[in-house]
């Protein structure tokens, strides 16, 4: 789990990201810790040594704006990251809505009628709120549906589903930062974290590199148990009637073989659904209401 000093550590954790050369200054061979000195950053952004050093230990807590972009350039920070800095040390910029996870009957029917293309919706913490029989099926080689991260991270089939697995897995930790950033005070959050945090060193390991990377869109390679490989084309869309949450859909270049693949996949979900179906009605027929 994260310190007190979120904003000194995400400061650390930055900077070690950074060789010198990256962001021209001498190379100097090999150092005792990776990334860029304290003093390096400081000139770099136009402030004392001393300021920079007291801001990263916690004991400067209001920076202005103009030395948080100061700072956010010589760390080489994009708009995500940057923002993810500003929101640490100006709790006011940082100050969002609770999040939600009621899900609204209307999305609902969006993505039922979304009979082609898997289709879910997730929540803040990346909790799987609702989905279609698309997205069920496509999912349905893994042992569990509840969470992307603990789908990725503690599931024992996620290293042969997802098809460059140390990518999908370093996307989804850096969009958890973001939502993090989003939502700081977010216990559900924090709750999934701190559970990863202790049964993943690999979630661990992606979460102290303090990455934030809001997703949006992008090509996800699966290799799923019966349809066989899949390059999909996913985009979110954020639900703005409920914060945190996004709209998550799969699609592919019609006349690839992913597009193919989608067919078959339609098809198992088609016969997944008349199962279900004629398992419920003898439940039924048996008098077992409970299914």
């Amino acid at each position: 789990m994260d310190s007190e000093n979120k904003l000194g550590d995400y400061l650390r954790a930055r900077r070690a990201l950074l060789r010198a050369g990256d962001v021209g200054l001498p190379d100097d061979g090999p150092r005792r810790v990776p990334g860029l000195r304290r003093d390096e950053v400081a000139l770099l952004a136009g402030v004392s040594t001393d300021y920079y050093v007291r801001l990263e230990q916690g004991r400067e807590r209001h920076p202005s704006d103009q030395v948080l972009r100061s700072i956010a350039g010589a760390l080489r920070l994009d708009e995500a990251a940057a923002a993810h800095l500003f929101r640490l040390a100006l709790p006011v910029f940082g100050a969002n809505a609770a999040t939600s996870l009621t899900v609204a009957p209307e999305l609902v029917r969006l993505m039922d009628g979304m009979s082609d293309v898997p289709a879910f919706l997730v929540g803040a913490a990346q909790d799987i709120l609702a989905a279609n029989v698309m997205a069920r099926e496509l999912y349905r080689g893994l042992a569990r549906y509840d969470n992307l991260l603990r789908m990725i991270f503690l599931d024992p089939h996620a290293r042969s589903f997802y098809g460059d697995w140390d990518a999908a897995s370093r996307l989804a930790v850096s969009n958890l930062r973001a939502s993090s950033s989003q939502f700081p005070a977010d216990e559900h959050i924090e709750r999934v974290v701190g559970e990863l945090t202790v049964r993943s060193p690999a979630f661990a390991n992606l979460w102290a590199r303090y990455e934030v990377r809001p997703r949006t869109t992008e090509v996800k390679h699966f290799v799923h148990p019966r349809v066989g490989e899949l390059r999909l084309h996913f985009e979110t869309l954020a639900v703005a009637s409920a914060p945190g949450q996004h709209l998550s859909v799969y699609s592919a270049e019609p006349g690839s073989a992913s597009h193919d693949g989608l067919t078959l996949l339609r098809r198992l979900a088609e016969q997944a659904a008349r199962s279900d179906n004629v398992d419920q009605d003898e439940a039924w027929e048996k008098g077992d209401t409970r299914s």
